[in-house]
């Protein structure tokens, strides 16, 4: 873990710091290559500059958002957001983190992903990089 995502962690409560470390296990550990850095205030994943998955502290609980997680048709990604390709789903304590489930999320964002590092040159266009 990146010691600016630590900081980020530490500054969690007890059970927020509990679900963020163990999300952060395991990106690192199932996207080695993923450029990992605090972005927009919160823990980001990159690959190749395109954001990949990152996680936030929310009214609802921790946010694991997957950018392009809306093409990945996974139940677990409940929430889906309304404008781009982006899915989450929230955790309110570390034991309902599903280690497969993540995993399985995580190979599909390596291979399903939508161009967002390039969003801003297209004026809002989204397009898919992988399919």
């Amino acid at each position: 873990m990146s010691s600016d995502i630590q900081k980020y962690t530490s500054s969690q409560t007890e059970p927020d710091q509990d679900i963020c470390s163990k999300l952060s296990e395991i990106i690192d550990e199932n996207l080695p290559i993923a450029e990992s850095k605090i972005w927009h205030a919160h823990p980001v994943w990159f690959l190749e500059g395109n954001p990949i998955v990152g996680y936030s502290k929310q009214k609802k609980g921790i946010r694991l958002m997957f950018w392009s997680g809306k093409s990945f048709n996974e139940d677990l990604l409940n929430v889906h957001g309304e404008k781009f390709q982006d899915a989450s789903v929230f955790y309110n304590d570390v034991s309902e983190i599903d280690e497969e489930d993540i995993k399985r999320c995580l190979k599909k964002s390596e291979k399903i992903q939508w161009d967002y590092k390039n969003i801003v040159k297209r004026k809002g266009e989204l397009i898919q990089l992988k399919k």
